[in-house]
């Protein structure tokens, strides 16, 4: 379990795939205080450490992750929001976040905002998931209060810290991120369509 406050940036050194796995290097600051087998939100995606070496780590995707998250779009050099699981009694500073990603959406458009900035994204709306106005999302691992929720399409206000301290800075339209809905939403919305 998460919460969506990243903890570091990490950079992607070495991607190979073995079958339908892909193994994910990344050189990271917080590589010193990891052990094999614990979990790591890379983009929101929660992955397993299964080897390290000085300042690399390395974990390891399988398929269906692969197809439903932007990691088969990842490059050598990529910039990537990190979070270690969250411990037993720590503070929930965002919201509860799995790490199990439900979806890719698209950046549709980035807006400067006096000091802040709005990011639209759309999404495929055939999923079933939704958004509410002031509900959670969580964007790359990022735990950010939905802004103009539309059927397909939702915004996020990004302040400077978070702007500077994750991935968004490098986001632009056409950028393909990781979606997990609010988990709450996702069982109202599963709990609707049963009675239906």
């Amino acid at each position: 379990m998460f919460t969506g406050i990243i903890e570091t940036l990490g950079i992607v050194k070495d991607l190979k795939k073995d079958n339908d796995n892909l193994h994910i290097t990344v050189s990271s600051n917080i590589t010193h205080e990891l052990k094999i087998d614990q979990s790591v939100s890379h983009n929101g995606v929660c992955l397993t450490v299964v080897a390290i070496q000085n300042d690399e780590y390395t974990v390891t995707a399988i398929r269906e992750t692969i197809e439903k998250t932007n990691l088969g779009e990842w490059q050598v050099g990529d910039c990537i929001n990190l979070e270690r699981a969250m411990k037993l009694g720590d503070r929930l500073d965002g919201h509860i976040v799995q790490g199990h990603v439900d979806q890719t959406g698209i950046c549709q458009s980035v807006e400067e905002a006096n000091g802040s900035w709005y990011f639209t994204f759309e999404y495929d709306k055939g999923l079933s998931n939704i958004t509410i106005e002031k509900g959670s999302i969580t964007v790359n691992g990022v735990s950010l209060t939905v802004v103009n929720s539309k059927e397909k399409e939702f915004s996020v206000a990004i302040i400077p810290y978070t702007f500077e301290h994750t991935n968004f800075k490098t986001f632009k339209p056409g950028t393909k991120v990781n979606l997990e809905f609010d988990v709450v939403g996702k069982y109202v919305s599963r709990l609707y369509s049963l009675r239906s």
